[in-house]
């Protein structure tokens, strides 16, 4: 994942291999289409969860985000991901 700026951009390659180690059939291909679409909906995850945690920070009179406080959205947030499929 590389970050241009505050955006989130996750390389082709890695989301390609990602991807692959997923499929059952090693013949299995994947478009480049579908590799972007994969990376921006990982994009729009890590946004997401970021959101969260500083929102869950914020509520802790926190100055800082940590850990603690993406283990405590990240039901909220398995739920979001289920929600969208």
């Amino acid at each position: 994942m590389e970050n241009a700026g505050n955006e989130v951009v996750f390389k082709k390659e890695t989301v390609a291999k990602l991807l692959a180690r997923s499929f059952k059939e090693d013949k299995t291909k994947v478009s480049s289409d579908a590799v972007m679409l994969v990376a921006e909906m990982l994009k729009v995850f890590v946004e997401e969860a970021t959101r969260r945690a500083v929102k869950q920070a914020d509520s802790e009179d926190c100055d800082t985000v940590d850990i603690e406080h993406f283990e405590k959205i990240l039901p909220q947030l398995v739920s979001f991901v289920y929600a969208c499929a």
